[in-house]
């Protein structure tokens, strides 16, 4: 019988309820547990996928396909699972999918209504996830509890217990446990109206997590434990940490998978923990012997979440090399007319990420120019490499008009191009490329001695290609298209072999990148940067030396 842990937040938003959870998948799969993960979203949003990232954060994309919040990202790094398009759920996908379902007759005339219609899209949402084989289920609820929007999802786990038995749920609450400096004191207040709060729905929590920047000393679990009416040893301490990658042996220190697992039957004889694998990457955090200065120029760098994915893939390949990575967030509208270009001289590596969108364009082609010239390690990912094409195309095969259609429809050498105009099409249109898809590398490139092999599949979410008619030009002046598809019409990689490290991919690699796996491309890149930064000739890591994801 499948288990299922519901992860709720009360008192304030950012407390990090998408760690907590993705931290207490990793500790139940370090017991050797089959564990999947799902997020409900309160916003009527459908998907993320037109959403703002400098308002919402990155749009996260699974291998089917799905854009999803970004909160799927920590789950999948943390698990090292691939999850689906059914591990995010929306308000507006709910109510979208039961109006229509109402608007085939499938009611039979009834009125629909919260409860039972809106409820039970919920429940079934829930149900699939829990239909693929998991020994348990974590969903994380958006949102805090109080919100007006959530309150359809709180029924819907409410009745949840009811329907798949009490001893198969888990309800854990995370809340806030403040330090007011001037009484000198930390405050359960706001625990216990969150408590009540969650209550007066007829959530009663098994377990309390209380975030706060000092432990929670025995004598406040206790005041916890009497008044929301959870045993003490449910009463979780969850810290500030230096490490988003310390969180879930802390949690284990305070016993958090011990209680969950008591609470749904689990045998602990059965599944005992074994850490080292994730004490090891933790290790590696707070032993790094080195600091490289990397810098994203973007679009939307006053938000870093746009880049979580980016971010964290930067750490892992400096986890790797032994290096602390200190990432310089770089507006690309500010490169290079506020940006002094000696600034980006002085980096160790440059990455331009994915985005859409005119806005900074040209910033960003100025970033690539000075990355290229001054034998700057450079990663572009998805408009990165389609950047990194248009600068080349400008500055060394002298087509000074060259840019992307999405940016200027007028201009006479469009490098990159929607698939529908390189082909003569009159119908522009066109979905966009989503989800996993295979390339193929060519033998002796970077990349393949990168992946380690010449067959590859990453994550794409983007409309513009590379334009195939100009592929003769680049690889006459030296730029190496390295992987295509499989039927060889869609370029995927390229590089400049001459440089100590210019790499683009049309994919997004930083969707597979894990703590105790980094990505071959963020590896090549860091250490190139390494490189670079100890002032020895510039090499590519050995892809055999450390784990690297394909």
């Amino acid at each position: 019988m499948t288990k299922f842990v519901f992860v709720t937040g009360g008192v304030s938003s950012s407390l990090g309820k998408g760690l907590t959870a993705s931290s207490l998948g990793r500790l139940l799969k370090s017991r050797g547990l089959k564990v999947t993960m799902c997020k409900l979203d309160p916003y009527l949003n459908v998907d993320p996928g037109t959403m703002n990232p400098g308002e919402h954060g990155e749009v996260y994309v699974t291998d089917d396909g799905g854009e999803t919040d970004l909160d799927l990202g920590h789950y999948e790094r943390f698990i090292d699972e691939s999850l689906t398009r059914t591990s995010n759920t929306t308000t507006g996908s709910v109510y979208s999918n039961v109006i229509a379902k109402e608007r085939r007759g499938d009611y039979l005339g009834k009125t629909v209504q919260v409860i039972p219609h809106i409820t039970d899209e919920i429940k079934e949402r829930i149900r699939r996830v829990g239909a693929m084989g998991a020994d348990v289920v974590i969903v994380e609820i958006g949102g805090t509890v109080g919100d007006i929007e959530i309150v359809p999802f709180i029924e819907s786990i409410r009745q949840y217990r009811r329907d798949a038995g009490r001893g198969n749920v888990c309800y854990v609450h995370l809340t806030l446990v403040p330090y007011l400096a001037p009484s000198g004191e930390q405050k359960t207040k706001p625990t216990q109206h969150s408590v009540t709060e969650l209550r007066s729905r007829g959530i009663q929590p098994d377990v309390i997590v209380c975030r706060s920047d000092q432990p929670i000393s025995d004598g406040l679990k206790r005041k916890i434990s009497l008044l929301c009416d959870v045993p003490i040893q449910a009463v979780v301490s969850a810290v500030d940490e230096a490490s988003i990658y310390d969180i879930p042996t802390t949690l284990h220190r305070e016993g958090l998978d011990t209680i969950v697992c008591q609470t749904l039957g689990i045998d602990l004889d059965e599944h005992p923990i074994d850490l080292a694998p994730w004490n090891a990457v933790v290790h590696r955090v707070h032993n790094t012997t080195k600091t490289l200065r990397i810098g994203v120029v973007g679009k939307y760098v006053t938000m870093p979440d746009a880049y979580l994915s980016v971010a964290e893939s930067i750490r892992h390949a400096g986890f790797a090399v032994g290096a602390t990575t200190k990432i310089e967030w770089l507006e690309a509208e500010r490169v290079p007319t506020e940006i002094d270009s000696d600034r980006l001289r002085q980096l160790d590596g440059i990455i331009v990420p994915g985005g859409f969108g005119e806005r900074g364009i040209e910033g960003m082609i100025a970033a690539a120019r000075i990355a290229r010239e001054q034998q700057i390690p450079y990663l572009g990912i998805c408009l990165g490499m389609q950047i990194m094409v248009v600068e080349f195309a400008r500055h060394r095969l002298g087509l000074s008009d060259a840019h992307s259609t999405e940016f200027s429809l007028a201009t006479t050498a469009p490098v990159i191009a929607l698939m529908a105009e390189q082909m003569d099409v009159t119908d522009l249109g066109g979905t966009m490329r989503l989800g996993a898809c295979p390339a193929m590398l060519d033998e002796g490139s970077i990349v393949a001695g990168l992946y380690g092999t010449t067959v590859v599949s990453e994550r794409h979410r983007h409309r513009y290609e590379f334009n195939a008619r100009y592929r003769a030009q680049f690889e006459a002046a030296g730029m190496r298209c390295s992987g295509t598809s499989p039927d060889g019409r869609l370029v995927e990689f390229v590089e400049l072999p001459e440089h100590p490290y210019f790499v683009g991919t049309q994919a997004h690699p930083e969707f597979k990148s894990r703590p105790d796996r980094p990505h071959p491309l963020f590896l090549g890149l860091v250490s190139a940067a390494a490189t670079r930064a100890e002032g020895r000739e510039p090499h590519i890591i050995d892809p055999t030396s450390v784990d690297a994801a394909t």
